[in-house]
């Protein structure tokens, strides 16, 4: 059941990481990246509603699913609901509602985050708590896989075409919001094409068809998932809300707790370039994004497996050790995508890029995941570990919230720092003038 949940978030947060790649084609400025990167900030202000997600509920439905319930529902009406508008907005480049409208949805996904972290503590027993992280990395890694490497690869129509298709299409297989697609992905001889166009067709609408997932789903756990009751001492049992923003504030006052929070908001400070804006750089320098989203494919295994590998050394008494031992080691990894970026250029070719660079782009994505897991199962483990099960959804979302934090404040700056550090020319059609772009749209002209 956790894995299942943490798949269904990890859609919308799969979805909203792809919106920057399909906006970045479209020529917008690293400001507007930005100004769309505040989307992932619910993550990191959920501890502002968490102690009402675990104070007040129906004892009757249960304490956790009285919030998954309408949470993962809404989440299905809303993807249904941007179903409708999300491509006309795309066209019209209207960054600030694309921006108020995944922000709606990664705020929904962000509270039903809380209500399993939650959940996973009185789940799992006390001695196997420390497999939350598992579950979580495992499942919030095949949901964001299928709402960004897949669904990247299927929206692009020159990956379908080349790799999918026998008779050539405009669109791809798979759309966000629009029409219908019809494609072959057989020769015209073979008896499976209109099966195949049949079943296939009704799934093209990304957006209507893991909207009708969210609500089908949903009613399965509300009617056949039944939340055993226990009673719980503290201030949650007894109190209500109050007690419960008293007792985070009580959590805040700790001397250990305020070290733990200054270091998670300043350490990856040194990652945030090489994390935000890596991918950006090479799609505007004309790396297809289905490509790049497909080399994500292989990383896949290794990410179901790492957090298997990992939990060994994070379930003892040390589970930071791991964090700190790969900080070194991600940090290198900045200054060779830096290296990468920098070469893209000088090797792509009127037929596109050789074959060396995507193995040197999988081989550096390889290496930054192994130091990005390593980093995320160890302080997941962490936070589990030393998280008090009365007030668990709220403990434990202080802490992931602040790691979260830790990541978006310095991704935010970079991107909206990228444009006035950035100088460019534009060369006109006279010849040798040239003339200062520092923005996408005037490089445009």
């Amino acid at each position: 059941m956790m894995y299942l949940f943490t798949y269904l978030q990890g859609i919308p947060l799969g979805l909203a990481t792809s919106i920057p790649l399909l906006l970045q084609s479209r020529r917008i400025s690293y400001s507007e990246q930005a100004l769309f990167s505040l989307v992932f900030w619910p993550f990191s202000l959920k501890l502002l509603w968490a102690p009402l997600v675990d104070s007040i509920f129906s004892r009757r439905f249960g304490r956790r699913k009285s919030w998954l319930v309408p949470t993962q529902y809404l989440l299905g009406i809303f993807m249904l609901f941007l179903a409708r508008n999300i491509d006309a907005l795309l066209e019209a480049k209207n960054i600030v509602a694309i921006t108020a409208f995944f922000f709606i949805l990664e705020l929904l996904a962000a509270t039903q985050d809380i209500v399993v972290d939650g959940w996973a503590l009185t789940m799992l027993s006390k001695e196997n708590v420390g497999f939350a992280s598992t579950c979580n990395s495992i499942g919030h890694t095949a949901g964001y896989f299928l709402g960004n490497v897949l669904f990247l690869a299927l929206e692009s129509a020159s990956f379908c075409n080349r790799y999918l298709r026998t008779e050539p299409s405009d669109v791809g297989i798979v759309t966000l919001a629009g029409e219908t697609v019809k494609y072959k992905c057989f020769s015209q001889s073979s008896p499976m094409v209109s099966f195949t166009n049949l079943i296939t067709e009704p799934f093209s609408d990304f957006l209507h068809f893991w909207g009708a997932v969210f609500v089908v789903t949903t009613t399965f756990v509300a009617i056949f998932k039944s939340e055993a009751w226990t009673f719980e001492k503290g201030p949650v049992a007894g109190h209500g809300v109050l007690a419960t923003y008293q007792q985070l504030l009580s959590i805040l006052k700790l001397r250990s707790v305020q070290l733990y929070c200054l270091m998670m908001l300043t350490c990856k400070v040194g990652f945030a370039a090489a994390d935000n804006v890596t991918g950006l750089k090479l799609v505007e320098s004309g790396v297809p994004k289905a490509q790049l989203a497909m080399l994500a494919v292989p990383l896949v295994p290794l990410q179901v497996i790492l957090p298997l590998v990992i939990i060994r050394y994070t379930a003892g008494p040390r589970p930071l050790h791991i964090f700190s031992a790969a900080i070194p080691f991600r940090l290198l990894m900045g200054l060779v995508f830096a290296l990468l970026v920098w070469l893209t250029p000088y090797v792509k070719t009127d037929s596109g890029f050789p074959i060396h660079y995507y193995m040197a782009l999988l081989v550096s994505y390889t290496l930054h995941q192994i130091s990005l897991y390593s980093m995320f199962v160890s302080q997941m483990a962490f936070n589990a570990k030393v998280s008090d099960p009365t007030i668990g959804g709220t403990y434990m979302t202080l802490l992931n919230t602040v790691c979260n934090l830790g990541s978006n404040w310095p991704g935010t700056l970079v991107l909206w720092l990228v444009d006035p550090l950035s100088s460019s020319a534009c060369k006109g059609a006279t010849g040798s003038t040239e003339l200062s772009c520092s923005t996408a749209q005037q490089a445009q002209v």
